[in-house]
C-alpha cells in the first residue's frame, strides 16, 4: 500500500494563526484595544526562554498585545502569586500563561490554581479541567486542542472511531481523551505500564502518542490506514555524534503502514502556539460578553 499522508502541522498552524489575526483585528475595532496575553517566566531555563520568545513573537504577529514578566530563579512563591493577582485584575489582560517548569521552591499546582480560570489560556486550571471532563465549555490545553484539529482535518467526522491515547498526563493525555470523547470517538487511555500495548494499537483508527519514550510505538503495531498523531519530542544520539529529534512513534516503520501521520518536528509542535493564540482570542471575547 502507498505510504501515509504526512500531516503538515506548520501549514495548518499558519492557517489558524491567520484566522486568529482576523479575529483579533475585529476585536480591536469593536472594543478599542487588542486582546492581551501576559506570559510569566521564572528563572533562566534556556528552553523556556526560547518558548517565551516564540510565543511573544507569534502574539504580536497575530495583532495582539504581548506582555512579558520575568522573575529571578530565586523569587519566592509569594512574589509570583502577587503578580498573578495583579494580572487577574488587569482589564487589558485576557490571557495569563505561567511558563513551566517552575523552580523547586514554587508549587506549580498552587500557582495554576491562582490564575483566573477565565484567563487560563493554558487550560490547566482545575475549573477548566473539570469543565472539559464533564463536557462544559472550557479553555482547553493547547497541545491536545491542536491534535484534535489535525485529526479532524485528516479524517473529518470521527464519531464512532476507535481512538487510543498513549499517555495519561494532565497536560496532554487526559484532556486529549476528553476531547475525543466529546466528538463521540470510542476512547482508550494507555500508558507505559499497559499490558499488550501492541494489541491496543492494532485496534485503533486514531493513535495519539504522548508518553515521552522515543520511538516506542512501532509501525508494525498499527492498524493499516490509522491516523497517527505523535506528540513526543525526544532528543537522541544521531549520526556523526550529533543529536536529533524523534517522536514517540518510530516514523520510518509507521509511515509505511499508517494512513495519516504527523512528523517530528513540524507536526503537533506548531499547533500548540497557534492554539494558545486561539485561546487568548476566545478568552478576550468571552470576557466582553
Amino acid at each position: 500500500m502507498p505510504g501515509a499522508q504526512i500531516i503538515d502541522g506548520k501549514a495548518r498552524a499558519q492557517r489558524l494563526r491567520a484566522e486568529v489575526a482576523l479575529g483579533a483585528a475585529e476585536f480591536a475595532a469593536r472594543h478599542g484595544r487588542a486582546p492581551g496575553l501576559a506570559v510569566v517566566l521564572v528563572g533562566d531555563d534556556p528552553a523556556s526562554h526560547v518558548y517565551v520568545r516564540n510565543k511573544g513573537l507569534a502574539t504580536v504577529e497575530a495583532g495582539m498585545k504581548s506582555i512579558e514578566h520575568r522573575l529571578p530563579a530565586t523569587a519566592p512563591q509569594a512574589d509570583l502569586l502577587a503578580l498573578i493577582e495583579t494580572l487577574n485584575t488587569d482589564p487589558s489582560i485576557d490571557g495569563i500563561l505561567v511558563q513551566l517548569p517552575l523552580p523547586a521552591q514554587i508549587n506549580a499546582d498552587q500557582v495554576i490554581a491562582a490564575i483566573d480560570p477565565a484567563k487560563d489560556v493554558d487550560g490547566f486550571h482545575p475549573v477548566n479541567a473539570g469543565n472539559l471532563a464533564i463536557g462544559q465549555p472550557a479553555l482547553v490545553p493547547c497541545t491536545p486542542s491542536g491534535c484534535l484539529r489535525l485529526i479532524e482535518e485528516a479524517l473529518g467526522n470521527i464519531s464512532g472511531l476507535e481512538a487510543l491515547v498513549i499517555g495519561r498526563s494532565a497536560i496532554v493525555g487526559k484532556p486529549m481523551a476528553a476531547l475525543l470523547l466529546a466528538k463521540s470517538a470510542t476512547v482508550t487511555i494507555a500508558h507505559s505500564r499497559t499490558h499488550d500495548l501492541p494489541g491496543h494499537v492494532a485496534r485503533a483508527d486514531i493513535v495519539v502518542a504522548a508518553v515521552g519514550l522515543p520511538e516506542m510505538v512501532r509501525g508494525e503495531w498499527l492498524k493499516p490506514g490509522a491516523c497517527v498523531i505523535d506528540v513526543g519530542i525526544n532528543r537522541i544520539a544521531g549520526e556523526n555524534g550529533k543529536s536529533k529529534l524523534v517522536g514517540d512513534v518510530h516514523f520510518a516503520s509507521a509511515v509505511a503502514r499508517a494512513g495519516y501521520i504527523t512528523p517530528v518536528p513540524g507536526g503537533v509542535g506548531p499547533m500548540t502556539i497557534a492554539c494558545l493564540l486561539a485561546n487568548t482570542l476566545a478568552a478576550a471575547k468571552a470576557r466582553q460578553i
